[in-house]
């Protein structure tokens, strides 16, 4: 990969969950954030609901190989999740390559350029707010 690193840490992990620009690939999520950094990083999830360890790394390579032919078309100083969904293994990987190289790229140049905004995920907030819920008699 030219102009990526990969991204490990977990709180950059859900910094992109939190308050990251999503859209969905098809058999894959794809959050995206500005990082201002003169590299993109890219982060895979593949949990266990993909199945075993098997299909777990075929989901990842599978992911890998989408970023890398789609690569030399995304703006540089991203940061990217691709979270696996349990359709990815099944899949060919020139269908999730496709995805990536068209609605992926379009997706992060408009994040890049300000098009799209990176807002809170209404979804997440509303689950980490600590809302207690109301007991009912």
């Amino acid at each position: 990969m030219l102009f990526t690193q990969k991204m490990n840490r977990n709180t950059d992990f859900q910094r992109l969950y939190r308050s990251g620009a999503f859209c969905s690939l098809g058999s894959a999520l794809l959050y995206v954030r500005p990082n201002n950094l003169p590299y993109n990083r890219l982060g895979i999830t593949a949990g266990k609901k993909i199945g075993n360890a098997v299909r777990r790394n075929r989901a990842k390579r599978i992911i890998r190989a989408a970023y890398a032919a789609a690569e030399p078309m995304l703006p540089i100083g991203l940061d990217l999740v691709v979270v696996a969904r349990s359709t990815l293994p099944r899949q060919s990987a020139v269908i999730l390559t496709e995805r990536f190289c068209t609605g992926g790229v379009k997706h992060c140049s408009g994040v890049s350029s300000g098009r799209i905004p990176c807002a809170p995920n209404p979804k997440y907030h509303a689950k980490k707010q600590g809302a207690k819920p109301e007991k009912s008699i």
